[in-house]
């Protein structure tokens, strides 16, 4: 059975990066693994705000492949005012995974067919359609 959120924090929290360099933290991060590090997910994620940073280069991929638990997570994402924020994690988080893809479908739909001026200007539609076609096929 899957511990509460709550009982991971504790005995994680101390290993977030600390800035933009700190690799050894991210690397103890996704050597810890998921469902370990599920309460720190929503930290793990505001890396994604700049695919530049070296510490998002270690998470990426760890992130990536958790797939679906993502969800609950992005959600506070897709309503942000934050669109580059957004277009990261459509590109390297939800399109890699099919699963997670279908589980944010309603955000990929209003993404896609309802995009904000500052979605289209950031490239975030053509994203969302992308994922949404992929799906079809």
């Amino acid at each position: 059975m899957l511990k509460r959120k709550e009982n991971f924090l504790p005995n994680t929290a101390h290993l977030l990066p600390v800035d933009k360099h700190d690799l050894p933290k991210a690397e103890a991060i996704v050597a810890l693994g998921y469902p370990a590090v599920d309460a720190l997910l929503p930290a793990l994620l505001a890396w994604m705000q700049d695919i530049n940073w070296p510490v998002t280069k270690v998470l990426t991929p760890f992130l990536a492949g958790i797939g679906e638990p993502l969800a609950p997570h992005l959600h506070a994402i897709f309503e942000s005012e934050d669109y580059v924020w957004k277009y990261w994690v459509l590109e390297k988080l939800v399109d890699p995974s099919s699963q997670l893809a279908a589980a944010v479908e309603p955000h990929l739909l209003r993404m896609a067919l309802n995009p904000s001026a500052g979605e289209t200007d950031e490239g975030v539609d053509v994203i969302a359609r992308r994922i949404l076609a992929k799906r079809a096929a």
